[in-house]
């Protein structure tokens, strides 16, 4: 089974709890997940892994938190084209660009040539206890995608 590099920012622990959650499917499918803060690694490192899911919350009005910057600019000398790939985070409905660093992130990820295996989970604030399963799910299913394609 596929190993699979779970790197995230959180602020408030929101990111950090879906983050944990779908590692938690993950390994609930068979698969190895390693969770890291973004701030606790490099993007180099996800040439390590065949598969990266990357998580931010959404600051402002749609942009990257500060925290995930490095990383994503790190991102700009990577080649990803044998990577599978999907994004997550939080945010707030409140906002015009709803989880829009979730957006950038997936954007970065194909624009690197990584293969994006399902559609970004965007989660309001923290999950609540349906949505804990949500990310659960999307742990499974990633681990399971990435079955199929290799």
């Amino acid at each position: 089974m596929a190993k699979v590099l779970v790197a995230y920012a959180s602020l408030t622990g929101n990111t950090e709890e879906i983050a944990e959650l779908i590692a938690e499917g993950i390994r609930q499918a068979g698969g190895e997940a390693v969770l890291k803060s973004v701030t606790d690694c490099n993007a180099d490192e996800i040439k390590s892994y065949e598969s990266v899911l990357l998580g931010a919350y959404t600051w402002g009005d749609g942009e990257l938190p500060d925290e995930f910057l490095d990383f994503y600019e790190e991102m700009d000398e990577l080649d990803l084209s044998t990577h599978k790939a999907a994004a997550f985070g939080s945010g707030d409905t409140g906002y015009e660009i709803y989880c829009g660093a979730v957006n950038l992130i997936e954007e970065k990820l194909k624009e690197r040539g990584a293969t994006i295996l399902q559609e970004s989970l965007k989660i309001e604030y923290g999950p609540s206890a349906p949505e804990k399963e949500t990310c659960r799910q999307f742990g499974r299913q990633f681990i399971e995608a990435c079955a199929a394609v290799s």
